[in-house]
């Protein structure tokens, strides 16, 4: 999103403080600044600088429309399910970073296995920019949550492991150009 676009709430909404993780509410009227509209979610500030994190399911209290994914397929076979767990970890993104886990070189893998006709356990590691990162435990729920909403999962386990750390040369070529690294 190259520039920004300044709203009014329409209603109250949830939200993530950022950088902390914590969660609380903006109050119908108040007036935030997009600053992020990456994967699921809005990276917004408000009027007094906080930087806070808006779930797309209250995309409508900015008037927009919830994302949506159109690259999965509906087979629930492992392979597949590797591949619609990967589509989907590219729709989440660090707040502050517009880069998404995938490219930024956070997760460090994906393995699917049968559990039954048509269900699978996926476990994940990943890890984190920094070991202390506030958002962590909620990127780590984003995982969960888009991993858990596919088809033929029924299990999913997400570690997060901070062991090889995280570096900047995890990244993709692409990340790294596109945060004018290179």
């Amino acid at each position: 999103m190259a520039e920004r676009e300044s709203i009014v709430l329409t209603r109250d909404v949830n939200i993530v403080t950022i950088p902390d993780g914590n969660n609380g509410t903006l109050n119908k009227g108040t007036v935030v600044t997009i600053h992020q509209s990456l994967g699921n979610n809005y990276t917004v500030v408000t009027d007094y600088g906080h930087m806070v994190r808006i779930n797309s399911a209250d995309a409508d209290a900015l008037g927009k429309e919830p994302h949506e994914l159109h690259t999965l397929v509906r087979d629930t076979d492992p392979d597949a399910v590797e591949k619609n767990c990967w589509e989907v970890m590219k729709t989440v993104y660090d707040p502050e970073i517009p880069v998404n886990i995938v490219d930024l070189g956070l997760v460090y893998n994906c393995v699917v296995t049968p559990t039954g006709e048509g269900k699978n356990r996926v476990d994940i590691q990943m890890t984190l920019t920094a070991p202390g990162c506030g958002m962590g435990p909620v990127i780590q729920s984003d995982v969960e949550k888009a991993i858990r909403a596919l088809p033929g999962v029924e299990r999913v386990n997400v570690e997060v492991v901070l062991d090889p750390p995280w570096s900047r040369h995890m990244m993709s070529e692409v990340a790294q150009v596109q945060l004018g690294l290179f």
